[in-house]
């Protein structure tokens, strides 16, 4: 009984089996009956009609609005070579399996859908039009605020594009045999806000600005008016439902607060009292307010219905230098101090003043060099500088800055009096008599610098006193108890002046004017012995300066004239002989 059931089955399966080089019957690839074709007549036959309807349209419709696409627009491919392997898969195999296989297709025929893509920038860009023209977001709903009223304005539902359906829906439909329309996947987009979910901000908002609210801080009270709360509360947005101080009104109001209460901190100082000694000014904390948790606190006290006082969080900010630090720099007292006489046009004295007040209040470490081109900075419009007369090579002109080797000058000297070493100094080019002898200091930024250096074990602070026709300046520190002595080389002739003769016209021949008599070029030095206060010797040094010439200038009448002698021309005349 087995052995003849087997054999019938056997005998069924090869009477469906049919040839194993062509197709199943009922085969269909993408609708279309492949059937009884070759493989390759099935894959000329798909290949053809996709060609033929490369460029016919389809019809896709999306919110009762109608859009056309060709395969070819979003560059669709179709692999019906995978396709048709796929439907040989299907109803293939060995003898009776493949006629049972294939009666299976006959009684239960299924679609073979081919493989299919579409160049992805194409088609995003399609879609994107389609979205643009369909959609219809929805409306949150939210709080509108009209002067001192907060209102709920409702929400509504929106219609958009279900744009990852839709790609699916438009390659499938371009890729198949149909042009009939496709409809395209548009779903519901339901706000996220409702009325309900924001009844309570309403209510929190509208009492907000009920009445004013009192911040405090400290002794001092600020008061904050209904209108203003309106304007610096930012109702919610974006899917929110609670109400903030924030936003850009929020942020420039606490702007203001902070600068109203802001206390910046103030490092220890130092004060010079009439005896010449040196007290330290304590330092002074600083005060901060903290923004967003005072903006908090303000809110909180906005909310109730009493009460309505906010005390804004302060953070106390510490000086860099405290009052402890500024003891233990040691400075007790003047070490060397320096008055120089100064004058001129308007525009030198602001330049004297504006550079002394750069130097003033330097503090110089142990060990330190104090470079005044480093203190000053460069000397430009930008900081104030005015014109003003100025050594520039070795002639009197008008330059950006003039008068600031008043400063410098003053500043050498006092570190000289000081007995301090003194690490870079330069001459001026001409000698200028209202100087010590041999004592000046020209300074020309950023190469010509002087310098000093704070051989002492404390700090030392450096302050400049601005008369209304001197300049001092002073050095403070651990008083030293140093002796300077000073001997100063005689002004020594080098060579005359150049001289730089003019003919004036003007003048009577022979006649000479001395304008200017000009000045030798010239030298000297200065040494300095400083003696420590057991009175042993701690430095010798000598400063020699080399001061240029300047020309003596003179105006000289034309020379004589000699009177001119007219030569005598004689002429000869020759008579013919006559006769005889």
């Amino acid at each position: 009984m087995a052995c003849a059931a087997a054999a019938v089955a056997i005998t069924l399966g090869l009477i469906y089996a049919g040839s194993p080089g062509k197709l199943a019957s009922g085969t269909r690839i993408a609708g279309i009956d492949v059937g009884g074709l070759s493989a390759s007549d099935a894959r000329r036959l798909l290949e053809r009609r996709s060609q033929q309807l490369s460029r016919a349209p389809v019809t896709f419709s999306a919110d009762g609005k109608p859009f056309t696409l060709t395969p070819r627009q979003v560059g669709v491919q179709v692999d019906w070579a995978a396709a048709v392997a796929s439907a040989e898969r299907q109803g293939g195999g060995f003898g009776f399996v493949r006629g049972y296989r294939r009666l299976e297709i006959e009684f239960f025929p299924e679609d073979v859908v081919p493989p299919t893509h579409a160049y992805d920038a194409a088609l995003s860009y399609e879609l994107g039009l389609i979205g643009r023209a369909v959609d219809a977001p929805h409306r949150e709903a939210r709080l509108v605020r009209r002067g001192l009223h907060i209102t709920i304005a409702s929400g509504s539902t929106g219609r958009v594009l279900d744009r990852a359906a839709a790609r699916q829906v438009i390659v499938r439909a371009l890729a198949s045999f149909s042009r009939a329309p496709v409809a395209l996947p548009v779903r519901v987009d339901r706000p996220a806000v409702t009325v309900a979910a924001l009844a309570g901000a309403q209510r929190a908002a509208s009492q907000v600005i009920t009445a004013p609210v009192t911040v405090v801080a400290g002794p001092t009270r600020l008061r904050i008016p209904r209108w203003r709360l309106a304007k610096i509360l930012q109702l919610p947005t974006g899917g929110r439902t609670s109400i903030a101080f924030s936003g850009k009104p929020a942020a420039a109001y606490f702007a203001r607060l902070e600068r109203a209460v802001n206390r910046a901190p103030k490092d220890a100082g130092f004060a010079v009292n009439a005896d010449g000694s040196v007290r330290v000014v304590p330092a002074l904390a600083g005060l901060a307010v903290n923004a967003p948790r005072s903006a908090s606190r303000i809110l909180a006290a906005a909310e109730r219905s009493t009460n309505r006082v906010a005390t804004l969080v302060l953070a106390e900010q510490q000086p860099k230098r405290s009052t402890a630090a500024a003891r233990a720099m040691g400075i007790t007292g003047a070490v060397g101090s320096y008055e120089t006489v100064y004058g001129g046009d308007p525009n030198r004295i602001h330049n004297v003043q504006l550079v002394a007040h750069l130097v003033d209040g330097k503090l110089i470490a142990p060990g330190a060099t104090f470079s005044f081109n480093g203190a000053t900075g460069e000397r430009s419009a930008a900081k104030g500088f005015l014109e003003a007369p100025v050594i520039i090579n070795g002639e009197v002109q008008t330059g950006l800055g003039g008068g600031i080797c008043q400063v410098s000058t003053t500043v050498f000297n006092a570190a000289y009096e000081a007995g301090l070493p003194i690490t870079a100094r330069t001459n001026h080019a001409l000698y200028i008599s209202h100087y010590p002898l041999g004592r000046d200091a020209t300074v020309n930024y950023p190469d010509v610098d002087l310098k000093f250096v704070n051989d002492t074990d404390h700090w030392m602070l450096l302050r400049t006193y601005v008369g209304s026709y001197s300049l001092t300046v002073s050095l403070y520190g651990a008083p030293q108890h140093r002796r300077v002595e000073t001997v100063s080389a005689p002004l020594r002739f080098v060579s005359p002046p150049p001289i730089e003769k003019t003919v004036d016209a003007t003048l009577a021949p022979g006649t000479t004017v001395v304008d200017d008599s000009g000045v030798p070029s010239q030298s000297t030095s200065v040494e300095r012995k400083v003696y420590g206060a057991d009175g042993k010797l701690l430095s010798d040094a000598t400063w020699y300066s080399s001061y240029r010439s300047e020309p003596r200038i003179i105006r000289v009448g034309p020379a004589k004239h000699k009177q001119k002698i007219e030569p005598v021309v004689t002429t000869t005349v020759q008579v013919p002989a006559g006769p005889h």
